[in-house]
């Protein structure tokens, strides 16, 4: 609704209400919906929510707009930061509002004494999550140049708590929560990615957040290089959470009539905690057009099989290992290019090198589809080494201060360089190898890797992150738009790259390179806080883990497979017969569930041992869910705590049975009744109210929980 100086926005159970009166809009209220209120209902939010009337002592009674600034009395950091020609520029904006249907705005605010137009858009999409877009004309003479252009949304002073995320490589989206800082701060990610320690989303929460009650707000930015998260909490405005790109000096100036597009920031908003903020994501993402709408495959994976010791025999026997226990994709990772028996050469020379495959990937590829499996092959397209062929050819096509690359002192970073795609002849190389790859090989499924940070970035003396940026998804699109069908993974030393300005044009992630379980049941996790599981790729790897020499049962690794978009990245040569029968019946599953496991609502029941991780995924309609309870150390009780089953139908009965052909959880000291091999019938309500009491699980063990509605 937009009348005069109100705007409302609604859907999917989340309201924001903007108030015009001079300059830009101001946010009265983002959070839950209130209402099909009347322009008087809004004037008396206006009241009630206020600060002051006069004669108070205020030179005004600051609201913040939709970019807070200093001259509307914020002594906060300015969402807009940029001068021209070397002077700051203090724009006084005069805008106008266009509501766009019922969850939807357009503001275009002009201010002619700065010589700047900025228009912004703000959606509640579907799930009720918002969305923000900023953009920044150069309407005046001179250069403009954009220090920082950020959105950002209020939230109250009772969000205390602030949860933030860090981690490492195989150890990626680690929470960390503290009580939110006094004053402005930000947390920054200058790896030219997003990185295993970047913010990801920041939330801001009453209390530490919990995973099924209480209120969360959270932001997270579309963009797929350096970001800033921040945060403001001043004694005398609300509290702002918000982000934006991290950009360098001179990396975005603006000729007249040039024009920036921030990414676009997305805002959740819920009050049933963290498993709120997820499924708000989780539901726009999904009603995407692009989302994937066909079943997701098991996938093998020949990395942790092979490495690099391609010998066709061995991976053809593996290819038909494969098919034999279900696999529908069959993905050939690095090492099949020219020079690439290690990884210090041959990256940027994507052709198959003969030495290794001397009849080329064509014999494979037909093998692969004979056997009824999708061909995939790695590439990573925005990489270099020194020792390749492209590069003796055109060191000027490097992606760096030439000071620094090749001499001996220069930067390099896992003996490997970037590739400057925003150089036309560089993407153009690029896109003609690959393209020619997918179009002789068939090839339906490219995982794209991205393995080395951006140093020293730089394009034609310019920084250059975010023109290398708009250059690989340009990249990406093109790949796309001229091999449809074709599917592609982000995956970026793991789960480096995982954000939605990358997923708005692939179709997965690697959640991480560690094939651990029990490091996986966090990653995946956190990971699964903003994208759905269907997006998240999780795989049963070897044991021990090559990351970390973990060695754990088969049954407790299929378990955290099924989690995500599930597959194998393991020799399954060696598998002996038991083991194989245990695969097959993992693949058997996978398959029977995933139309559920891929389009549910995902839960995490709260627990109060920390050595449980519970996770569940309930059908729309609660006809059914699937259940996974898993330890990652020995529990704390000889008789565990009663787990809820959140998210059934209290009013229905559910047969519940525990599904462990995969194999069987270990335990011991507490072996409840319904652990039994016979289905156990039970109401929802005691489901949900009363709780299953849980075994007295041994430790890096896990039990899957198959409930249906009778």
């Amino acid at each position: 609704m937009n009348q005069g100086t109100w705007t409302l926005l609604r859907r999917d159970g989340v309201a924001l209400v903007l108030k015009a009166d001079a300059g830009l809009p101001c946010v009265l209220h983002w959070g839950a919906d209130l209402g099909p209120l009347e322009p008087g209902d809004l004037d008396g939010l206006d009241r009630a929510t206020g600060r002051q009337t006069a004669p108070g002592t205020l030179d005004a009674a600051w609201r913040l707009s939709l970019a807070p600034q200093e001259s509307e009395g914020w002594s906060g950091r300015p969402a807009l930061l940029a001068t021209r020609d070397g002077r700051p520029l203090h724009p006084r904006w005069d805008a106008t509002v266009e509501q766009d249907g019922e969850a939807a705005v357009e503001v275009t605010a002009v201010a002619a004494d700065a010589g700047l137009t900025l228009r912004t858009r703000i959606a509640i999409g579907a799930g009720g999550l918002v969305l923000v877009d900023h953009e920044l004309r150069n309407d005046g003479e001179g250069t403009v140049e954009v220090a920082w252009l950020e959105a950002t949304l209020p939230v109250p002073k009772t969000a205390d708590h602030l949860t933030s995320f860090t981690g490492r490589w195989a150890r990626e989206k680690a929470p960390v929560t503290t009580a939110i800082p006094r004053g402005s701060t930000v947390r920054e990610s200058r790896r030219g990615r997003g990185g295993h320690d970047a913010p990801w989303i920041t939330l801001a929460s009453n209390g530490t957040p919990r995973n099924r009650t209480g209120e969360v707000w959270a932001v997270h930015l579309g963009w797929s290089a350096d970001v800033r998260h921040r945060t403001d909490r001043h004694t005398d405005h609300v509290s702002l959470i918000g982000a934006g790109e991290l950009l360098r000096p001179t990396e975005i100036r603006l000729e007249t009539g040039e024009s920036y597009a921030a990414p676009t920031a997305y805002f959740s908003w819920s009050q049933t905690g963290l498993d709120g903020v997820a499924d708000r994501f989780h539901t726009w993402m999904r009603a995407r057009p692009q989302h994937p709408k066909s079943a997701r495959p098991l996938v093998l994976n020949t990395w942790e099989a092979v490495y690099f010791d391609h010998d066709p025999a061995r991976v053809e026997a593996l290819a038909r290992k494969a098919a034999e226990v279900g696999v529908e994709r069959f993905v050939l990772d690095d090492g099949w290019f020219l020079a690439r028996r290690h990884d210090r050469a041959g990256l940027g020379d994507w052709e198959v090198d003969p030495a290794v495959w001397p009849d080329g990937l064509e014999p494979l590829a037909d093998l692969v589809r004979s056997l009824g499996m999708q061909f995939g092959l790695w590439f990573e397209p925005e990489m270099v080494n020194i020792d390749s062929d492209l590069a003796r050819a055109h060191p000027d096509w490097l992606l760096a201060s030439p000071e620094s690359v090749p001499s001996p002192e220069g930067i390099s970073f896992r003996t490997q360089y970037v590739l400057d795609l925003a150089n036309p002849e560089a993407f153009e190389h690029v896109r003609g190898q690959m393209s020619a790859l997918v179009d002789r090989l068939g090839i339906a499924f490219i995982k794209w890797d991205h393995n080395r940070d951006l140093v020293e970035a730089v394009h034609e003396g310019m920084p250059g992150t975010h023109p290398q940026t708009l250059a690989a998804y340009r990249l990406i699109d093109r790949l796309k738009a001229d091999h449809p069908g074709l599917e592609i993974e982000s995956c970026s030393s793991g789960g480096a790259r995982t954000d939605l300005g990358i997923l708005a044009r692939t179709d997965r992630v690697w959640a991480s390179d560690s094939n651990d379980p029990v490091e996986r049941q966090d990653i995946q996790r956190w990971t699964e806080l903003v994208l759905p599981p269907e997006m998240i790729g999780a795989h049963v790897g070897p044991s021990p883990a090559h990351s970390t020499g973990r060695a754990t049962a088969l049954a407790y690794r299929i378990a955290t497979s099924l989690q995500g978009s599930a597959g194998f990245e393991w020799d399954i040569l060696s598998c002996n017969e038991e083991e194989t029968e245990q695969i097959k019946a993992f693949g058997a599953l996978y398959k029977e569930l995933r139309a559920l496991l891929h389009t549910g609502s995902v839960v995490h029941p709260d627990v109060v041992d920390p050595a449980l991780r519970v996770r569940g995924v309930v059908a729309a309609d609660r006809s059914e869910a699937v259940f996974t309870v898993a330890t990652v150390a020995s529990l704390e009780d000889a008789l565990p705590q009663r787990l809820l089953l959140d998210g059934l139908d209290p009013e229905r009965r559910y047969t519940l049975r525990v599904r462990d052909e995969i194999g069987a959880a270990r335990f011991g000291w507490t072996t409840p009744p319904w652990l039994g091999k016979d289905p156990v019938s039970v109401p929802g309500r005691v489901l949900t109210e009363v709780g299953l009491q849980l075994p007295g699980l041994w430790p890096v063990q896990a039990v899957m929980i198959h409930l249906n509605a009778e």
